[in-house]
């Protein structure tokens, strides 16, 4: 059991602290290229941690974000983990090339539900070495709404040993997102040195502030103008009331 289960963690208290929270996803498969450019402005202003688009716009969001202190974060294998490791590899390592930080790589969804644990590990192993030697982080995708318990406590336990930065709850794309069962769970078995991302459902505030309170560090979200406007206001209100 992780020393931390059961306490509760501290309030947030400053606006910073849930705008780094935030993966501002522009993933959506109908985005065109001003959409995308639109997005990474409005990352850039809200000062996320990251921008998270598709693969073919990694070249357009390095040239928006440079200088921003925005990462740009992208997706391996989306949104279905099905492709060959080879494929998966040769992908992630050409995005990084093309200068992303961050990299979602979803899991293999199939072999993980017919038990290959040792194909997922080397596959991960490889993506994580990838990701690492250009200094970026790792990320990896379970899509929960198809897994059962035991197979994510399995998956995170693989994750970890593979040296994975984070676990992430879902795509946002299947038939169910972020859950704060699975988020506990996963925080649970992710211990102490792998983080865990929520993603798929987390469009209010008070839903964001549910995945900092279950221990997730960060959280994908497409409503992150709606999350850290409400955000802010409700620090200001705080604040005029102790003034």
């Amino acid at each position: 059991m992780d020393a931390n289960e059961g306490q509760a963690r501290p309030p947030l208290t400053s606006y910073e602290e849930l705008a780094r929270m935030i993966d501002h996803s522009l993933l959506r498969p109908e985005l065109n290229d001003e959409q995308v450019i639109e997005g990474c402005r409005l990352a850039k202003r809200y000062g996320v941690a990251s921008v998270t688009v598709r693969p073919g716009d990694v070249d357009l969001a390095v040239r928006e974000m440079t200088g921003s202190g925005v990462a740009v974060g992208t997706v391996s294998g989306f949104p279905h983990g099905s492709t060959t490791t080879a494929a998966k590899l040769y992908e992630t390592r050409d995005l990084l090339r093309r200068g992303a930080k961050e990299v979602d790589a979803v899991i293999n969804i199939g072999k993980l539900l017919s038990r290959q644990f040792q194909y997922i590990e080397m596959e991960l192993l490889q993506l994580a070495q990838s990701c690492h030697e250009q200094g970026a982080i790792l990320k990896v995708i379970f899509e929960n709404a198809y897994l059962t318990d035991e197979l994510k406590i399995v998956a995170c336990r693989i994750a970890k040993r593979a040296g994975a930065d984070f676990v992430k709850t879902s795509t946002g794309f299947a038939p169910l997102g972020y859950t704060p069962e699975d988020a506990r769970l996963m925080v649970r078995h992710a211990g102490p040195d792998m983080k865990v991302k929520a993603a798929g459902g987390v469009r209010t505030l008070e839903k964001a502030l549910e995945v900092y309170e279950v221990g997730c560090a960060r959280f994908g979200a497409t409503a992150t103008a709606a999350i850290l406007d409400a955000w802010k206001a409700r620090l200001e209100e705080a604040a005029k009331a102790q003034a």
